[in-house]
């Protein structure tokens, strides 16, 4: 009914599948505006997107460079602290046995010494047991002489010397 009144009006009637003007004008400052923008704004945004990911990934290999060398240094900081240990055992080995040796020398020594010293003492007591034996035995019969001169009532030591002289004790 609109469209009658308008006609009659006098007012032109438009076709709702032919576009306006308006229409053809937004969609064609909208492609303008869109090939600008992708003409002049995107390509630096992803050109900076792309260095960032550039960036991004650089610092992932350099990540992955240092545990690799990280492990690396490991592993031979591990070796050398199994050698030096393994170092430090037989430098202490070595060490023991040189000890070991210098006490058993020390030891030998002592006992040389010490088997020196008892054979020395030894021999004096035994030079000491043999006087102290010839000294009781001249005592014992120095005593004997006298006590058996006192009981006989002569003097057995003269008669003693002369039958030691002759050979023969009467």
């Amino acid at each position: 009914m609109m469209s009658l009144a308008a006609e009659e009006a006098g007012e032109k009637t438009s076709n709702f599948l032919i576009p306006n003007a308006t229409l053809i004008a937004c969609l064609l400052i909208f492609i303008v505006v869109l090939v600008v923008i992708r003409t002049f704004v995107v390509p630096p945004i992803l050109e900076v997107l792309d260095e960032r990911d550039a960036r991004v990934a650089k610092t992932v290999e350099d990540n992955k460079a240092a545990a690799a060398s990280y492990a690396d240094a490991d592993r031979e900081y591990a070796a050398r602290l199994k050698e030096a240990r393994g170092d430090a055992t037989g430098i202490r080995d070595e060490a023991r046995a040189r000890g070991n040796e210098h006490v058993s020398a020390a030891k030998h020594k002592a006992t040389e010494e010490a088997d020196a010293a008892l054979a020395k003492i030894s021999a004096d007591l035994k030079v000491e047991a043999d006087k102290a034996v010839t000294t009781a035995k001249q005592d014992v019969s120095r005593l004997s002489e006298a006590l058996a001169g006192r009981v006989l009532g002569t003097d057995v030591a003269s008669a003693g010397a002369g039958a030691q002289q002759s050979g023969t004790v009467k």
